[in-house]
């Protein structure tokens, strides 16, 4: 039954800010500090490999692209399955983990890139250095997103789900496998394309940056992009883009719609759909005799034998008699963090002192700028993605054609197109503006339209036939069935979206452009602006204030809307 009140008895609404936040606030901003400090002692002078802009030179860049997108995937969905798991069942450490979730999804990629880079270029080798940061901006630009869907999908589990798993007294390993990741495996899916798209798009950042006189890259497709944009080459760019068009097409036709064909069985419903996700793919590999007899003689008896060892690893033990010295190393723990905390929160504190009054209100202003920003992107992206996205997520057919369309245009890099755009908004009044919120669009619409097509596949059939057996209405039957069932698609697209909007701004408010800098009002500018004067106290004041905004606006807007979500939409 339907509750009338936004916030139910039983779910008592969580506090706005904590302390629990502030501790976390803390500790990132002394972990920005020790970055920046490190990056104070990195090489002053630092030459990456040369960038062919041959066509022979792209398929193996290509390749390398790849590889990294590929480990930093891998590192995204574990971490999605652990944290995201943990965060939905311990309510202790959801109040810890969420937050902090919220916090380093929110943290401007491309402002602490050159601080990542920096520091480790100053305690490891260059080569290693910089690919262990390629990975990590890459990493951090697929994890987030994909950790919220997994946490949301665990936190709206129906209760019969749950309940049939209690009756069969499965064990952890055993409702992850047949109950939780099934549950989810469409939401995962789409997030996880969603995810290698948001890589595709921070690629160009991430193999080649320059800070000063020292210019990091490393030899890949995104490298190859960036020079090619640097130079002016149009006809480099072309054969770019057509490489990893041809990239997202094959993984698309490979991977993507073969798993969707596949996830396709884990719909909640009890009608099977007349129009159903189809891979040609798929269905190759599901007639195929060899892979029929490598899955009865290997993969059948590997699994079971994986499911009874992982079975007995998770079941019930009786408590650990040394809890005690757990407990004490725990107590040691904490107050060795806790003096390390305020160690660190003096020398972070002793930086942002030296920010000027003036320098600070130039932050307040350009916070907010930047959120007029991020509000208006966000709902250009609302007015056509949920429309769109209902479109393709109910209708197979109409799926095949914009599904892959929408990869493309979600993973070409924006900054490789923006100057073609600048040369007709810089003509208008007031352009850059307009084109600062054009590229944060870029940032923001692709989340939102991944979720609600993720949330319309999960759509039950059975409430499709109801809805129009009841001969509802257009605006009844989203009123009552289409909307409600995207809820929490929405909600967990809306945070990432903004997070993603805040993070363009740092590339969308300062632009080079034909050897001239245009800039606008905005938070994204001010942060590059200190990024490329190396001015580390006004690029760690900047950051931490739009971590802060970001953390306010997701405590008293998002998170109460995801309590709603888990409170009143759940399927069931």
């Amino acid at each position: 039954m339907a509750r009338n009140r936004l916030f139910s008895a039983e779910q008592p609404l969580e506090r706005s800010f904590t302390w629990g936040d502030a501790l976390i606030l803390a500790t990132l901003a002394i972990a920005l500090y020790l970055g920046a400090r490190l990056a104070m002692d990195a090489p002053d002078a630092i030459r990456g490999p040369e960038i062919k802009l041959t066509v022979s030179a792209l398929p193996w860049y290509a390749l390398l692209s790849l590889g990294r997108m590929l480990v930093a995937y891998t590192l995204s969905l574990l971490f999605t399955l652990i944290y995201g798991r943990i965060a939905a069942y311990n309510r202790r450490a959801e109040q810890v983990m969420i937050p902090l979730l919220d916090v380093l999804q929110s943290v401007p990629i491309l402002s602490f890139l050159p601080v990542v880079l920096l520091s480790l270029s100053a305690i490891l080798p260059e080569g290693i250095a910089v690919e262990l940061a390629a990975i990590v901006l890459i990493f951090t630009s697929q994890v987030w997103h994909l950790t919220f869907a997994w946490y949301q999908s665990l936190t709206t589990i129906p209760n019969e789900l749950r309940e049939a798993s209690a009756i069969f007294r499965f064990g952890g390993w055993m409702q992850f496998r047949t109950m939780e990741l099934p549950f989810a495996a469409i939401s995962l899916i789409w997030n996880s394309i969603m995810s290698w798209a948001g890589g595709w798009f921070f690629l160009m950042a991430a193999e080649i940056f320059t800070v000063g006189q020292r210019d990091f890259r490393l030899p890949g497709l995104g490298a190859y992009l960036q020079e090619a944009a640097n130079q002016g080459n149009q006809v480099a760019i072309a054969w770019g883009l057509l490489t990893l068009l041809i990239v997202i097409v094959s993984m698309d036709q490979l991977i993507w719609r073969p798993l969707l064909a596949w996830a396709d069985r884990f719909k909640i419903e009890t009608v099977e759909e007349k129009e159903s996700t189809s891979s040609w793919f798929y269905n190759l590999l599901r007639n195929a005799r060899l892979i029929a007899w490598l899955d009865h003689h290997i993969g059948s008896p590997l699994q079971e034998w994986i499911d009874g060892w992982l079975t007995r690893q998770t079941a019930v033990r009786p408590p650990d008699q040394g809890r005690g010295w757990s407990a004490t190393i725990s107590y040691l723990f904490l107050i060795g963090w806790g003096a390390g905390l305020l160690y660190g929160l003096y020398r972070a504190m002793e930086m942002l002192l030296r920010v000027s009054a003036a320098q600070w209100i130039e932050i307040g202003v350009s916070v907010g700028a930047t959120l007029l920003r991020v509000i208006v992107a966000l709902l250009i992206a609302l007015a056509w993605t949920i429309p769109l996205g209902v479109l393709i997520g109910t209708k197979p057919r109409w799926a095949a054609i914009f599904q892959p369309l929408a990869q493309i245009l979600a993973s070409i890099p924006a900054t490789a197109l923006f100057p073609i755009f600048l040369v007709f908004l810089l003509r208008i009044p007031a352009g850059l503006d307009v084109a600062a919120v054009v590229l944060m669009l870029t940032g923001t619409q692709w989340y939102l339209l991944f979720n609600v097509i993720a949330g319309a596949s999960a759509i039950p059939q059975d409430l499709k036939y109801t809805s129009s057996l009841l001969q509802l209405k257009r605006g009844e039957r989203w009123r009552t069935l289409i909307l409600p069932s995207l809820f929490p698609y929405l909600i967990t697209g809306a945070i990432t979206a903004s997070g993603g909007a805040w993070n363009a701004s740092i590339v969308a408010e300062h632009v080079e452009f034909a050897g001239e800098n245009y800039r606008t009002i905005g938070i994204g500018a001010l942060i590059a602006n200190a990024t490329a004067i190396g001015d580390y106290p006004l690029l760690l004041a900047g950051t931490m204030t739009m971590i802060l905004s970001v953390v306010l606006i997701n405590r008293l807007i998002w998170r109460r809307l995801y309590r709603l979500a888990e409170d009143r939409y759940r399927m069931e």
